[in-house]
């Protein structure tokens, strides 16, 4: 991690380079002596009755959002069901959903048993693994994720980014994902520390406060003219239930409004061997994006006629097998550059994260600038 500069805005950049409830013991109850709000709970401690007391990092949060997150592994609608039922109590007596917890509140949770896949998940818990850090204070951190890698479990995927950071680091307070990269994707990743931290976070995401640049190689000569993408985004579902998003009309009902700006970095010729199927070559892009839909670079930028090099979802794929051959595997798109107000002290942040080796050396002389 290096500060490149240390004045009110401050530049951090890399070289390619549980939280804990207290738990109140009750004589012969049987009741843990801990739980972390990480970790997913073991089937003994989910079947025992658990008195909790509300910190203050956890208070303001609605009830049902604070067990969901405790909860790992249980199902929604259980959750809901033992709140509505009043097994759920609060300082001894009953509480709903969507009432919010203050600190020092004692929660009373009901035996609880795990379904057979979240025992099995607790049973064989993510492989511990850090990741290169760009940046890390109390509050957050900044971490370069590869490519390839999710950032946290889900369909098809059984842990990610936030889960190995959790294994990886026990005694952490909270751990909490606060935005979301393609799986494709590499660079700048923030994690929450804090949940004043993530709330602040998420809130500039949300309101557009923050400037999130990524690099992407894409098809052809980028027309210099064409410098705003402002185009409604739909998702949907492949019949095999594979999620898509597309191009909308303005007044499409379902469009999302979507910005993307483009800057062109450069211009760069094809390897020989591709030279004559593609004689315009590739364009070296900076993509600022101002709002935040899912596959939103590389929907616009497929849709302006200039795929992202690699996409095996929207690019071209008869290219794609043809870049694999010559070196590019993956999809040319990184998080490059990110910036913030600190969420605690409210000073200007920006970060960079280096093209990784895979897309640096494809492009050794790619006329890329850092700062």
């Amino acid at each position: 991690m290096t500060a490149l500069n240390s004045r009110k805005s401050i530049t951090y950049s890399t070289r390619l380079a549980q939280h804990i409830i207290v738990c109140s013991p009750i004589h012969g109850a049987g009741i843990s002596s801990g739980f972390s709000l990480n970790a997913k709970p073991s089937v003994q401690t989910a079947t025992a009755v658990q008195f909790l007391t509300v910190d203050e990092e956890s208070a303001g949060q609605r009830l049902d959002n604070f067990l969901i997150r405790l909860l790992k592994g249980v199902p929604k609608t259980h959750i809901y069901r033992i709140i509505r039922s009043g097994e759920v109590r609060r300082n001894k007596g009953r509480v709903g959903a969507d009432d919010r917890v203050a600190a020092g509140d004692v929660l009373r949770i009901p035996p609880i048993r795990l379904s057979e896949r979240a025992e099995e998940k607790a049973a064989h818990p993510a492989p511990a693994r850090e990741f290169p850090v760009v940046y890390e204070d109390d509050a957050f951190m900044a971490i370069d994720k590869p490519a390839g890698v999710a950032v946290h479990g889900g369909s098809g995927v059984s842990f990610g980014v936030i889960e190995q950071m959790r294994q990886a680091r026990p005694a952490a307070r909270l751990l909490e994902l606060v935005h979301r990269l393609d799986r494709e994707t590499s660079g700048l990743l923030l994690i929450a520390k804090k949940k004043s931290a993530l709330k602040a976070l998420q809130d500039q995401f949300r309101e557009r406060e923050t400037g999130k640049t990524y690099l992407a190689l894409v098809k052809g000569g980028w027309p210099a003219r064409l410098k705003v993408l402002d185009q409604p985004l739909h998702k949907y579902l492949l019949p095999d239930g594979e999620r898509r998003v597309k191009v909308v009309g303005p007044d499409d009902p379902d469009g999302m409004r979507s910005v993307s700006l483009v800057k062109v970095v450069g211009r760069l010729p094809a390897p020989a061997a591709l030279a004559t199927a593609y004689p315009d070559g590739f364009s070296l892009l900076e993509v600022t994006i101002k709002t935040g839909r899912t596959h939103q670079i590389r929907v616009h930028l497929a849709h302006a006629g200039h795929p992202i090099a690699g996409d095996d979802k929207y690019g071209d794929f008869e290219l794609n097998r043809q870049l694999s051959r010559v070196g590019l595997k993956r999809m040319f798109l990184h998080a490059w550059r990110l910036r913030l107000a600190h969420p605690i002290s409210g000073e200007s942040v920006e970060l960079h994260s280096e093209l990784p080796l895979e897309l640096k050396n494809w492009l050794p002389d790619a006329p890329h600038r850092t700062q």
